[in-house]
């Protein structure tokens, strides 16, 4: 089994800054991709930003310029620095990764969430 953990989020007023951290534990071969996703109240799960083992990272448009993903493999934790946050990126932040067994078969685990809220 493998548990992801998230932390870092909170209150935070528009134009302020947040960092999320997520941290994978358990057994497992090695993380390949790890990734950041969040959901506002109604709305589906949309993806925020990706990065590959190898530090490939992938942004949504709404996050591009604003958001920065890293990872520290050797932690086995990827974070995501969140600057000028506005109102509409009030969500839930769910850190999601996909771990490879040592059989080499492919999961994809999910964190429990973290609140984010963008307001004055």
């Amino acid at each position: 089994q493998v548990q992801l953990v998230e932390s870092g989020g909170g209150l935070v007023q528009p134009g302020g800054s947040l960092r999320l951290s997520c941290a994978a534990s358990g057994s497992f071969f090695r993380i390949d991709t790890m990734g950041w996703y969040r959901q506002a109240p109604g709305k589906q799960r949309d993806l925020v930003a990706t990065i590959t083992r190898d530090s490939i990272t992938s942004y949504a448009d709404s996050a591009t310029g604003r958001f920065f993903i890293s990872r520290a493999n050797a932690k086995n934790t990827v974070y995501l620095q969140m600057n000028s946050l506005k109102p509409e990126d009030t969500a839930v932040y769910y850190c999601n990764s996909r771990v490879v067994d040592s059989d080499i078969h492919e999961y994809d685990y999910w964190g429990q969430g973290t609140q984010v809220t963008v307001s004055s």
